[in-house]
C-alpha cells in the first residue's frame, strides 16, 4: 500500500483523486487550507506542510488558484518533497499552456518547469478544460438578456472524473516525465456548446459572436488549448449537462 499526498483534495478534481486512491486501498492524506487533518496554505509552508508530507511516497499537486501563488506554493511544496525524501511528484496542468499566452497558462508552464527541475521523479498531465468550468462559464455569459462569446473559438472540455482517474494511476506508477496529453471527446464551436448549456437549463438567450482583439484571444481562435489528436475521453458536454440539470433547475 502506497502512502500519497493530495494537495488541493477538497477541490473539483482532487477530491476525485483522493476518492479513486482510496477505493483502490491507498493510504491518502488530503492537503488544502479546509482540509481536516493537513489545513495548510502552500504558499505559507512551514511546519504544518512538512508534517504533511513525512512519510508520503508520493505527491499529486492539484492545488491551484487563477488569483496567484502557484509558483510560491510549488516551490514550498518541491522542498517539503525533498526534505522527506517523497520519490514522486505528480502535477496536473493544462494543454496549452506553452502556447497560449494568458497569465494563468504562463503560471501553469513555470509551475511545470519547477516540477521537472525539482529533482524528484516527476510525472506532468496536460488536460483540456473541465465541463464544469465550461458551465460556470455559460452562467456569466447567460445573465445579460443577450449572451456575448468570443468569436471563432471552440473548446474541447473533458470529464473531471477521467482526469482523475488518470491522474490516480499515473500516481500509483513509476515517474514518466510529461505524458500525453488528455482532451475531451470532440472539438466544438463555443456557440454550439453555449446552445446545448441553454437547452439544458431551459433557458433562452440570442447568442452574439464577439470579436477579442490581442494575442492572447488569437492564441484560443487558433486552437492553442485544443488537443485533437488526443481527443480520449469518453464523457460528453451533453451527457454531463443530462447529469447535472437532470431536474431541469439551472443549478
Amino acid at each position: 500500500m502506497t502512502t500519497i499526498l493530495v494537495t488541493g483534495g477538497t477541490g473539483t478534481l482532487g477530491r476525485l483523486v483522493v476518492e479513486r486512491l482510496r477505493t483502490d486501498g491507498h493510504e491518502v492524506r488530503v492537503l488544502s487550507r479546509h482540509a481536516r487533518s493537513h489545513a495548510v496554505d502552500l504558499r505559507a509552508g512551514g511546519a504544518g506542510l512538512d508534517a504533511a508530507v513525512a512519510g508520503v511516497d508520493t505527491v499529486v499537486h492539484c492545488a491551484s488558484s487563477p488569483k496567484g501563488g502557484d509558483e510560491r506554493a510549488a516551490e514550498n511544496l518541491i522542498a517539503a518533497a525533498r526534505r522527506a525524501g517523497a520519490g514522486h511528484l505528480v502535477y496536473i496542468s493544462i494543454v496549452g499552456v506553452d502556447r497560449v499566452p494568458l497569465g494563468y497558462y504562463l503560471t501553469k508552464l513555470a509551475v511545470e518547469n519547477l516540477v521537472a527541475e525539482s529533482g524528484l521523479g516527476w510525472t506532468v498531465l496536460r488536460t483540456t478544460q473541465f465541463h464544469d468550468l465550461l458551465v460556470q462559464l455559460f452562467q456569466t455569459l447567460a445573465k445579460p438578456p443577450v449572451m456575448p462569446l468570443p468569436a471563432g473559438t471552440s473548446d474541447q472540455p473533458i470529464e473531471v472524473a477521467e482526469v482523475a482517474a488518470r491522474l490516480a494511476e499515473l500516481a500509483t506508477g513509476a515517474p514518466a516525465g510529461r505524458v500525453a496529453d488528455m482532451g475531451g471527446p470532440e472539438v466544438r464551436t463555443l456557440d454550439s456548446l453555449a446552445r446545448a448549456y441553454l437547452r439544458a437549463t431551459g433557458r433562452r438567450r440570442p447568442l452574439l459572436s464577439v470579436p477579442l482583439p490581442g494575442r492572447t484571444a488569437r492564441a484560443f481562435r487558433n486552437g492553442g488549448h485544443l488537443t485533437p489528436e488526443q481527443a480520449v475521453g469518453k464523457g460528453t458536454f451533453e451527457a454531463y449537462l443530462t447529469h447535472r440539470f437532470a431536474d431541469g433547475t439551472a443549478r
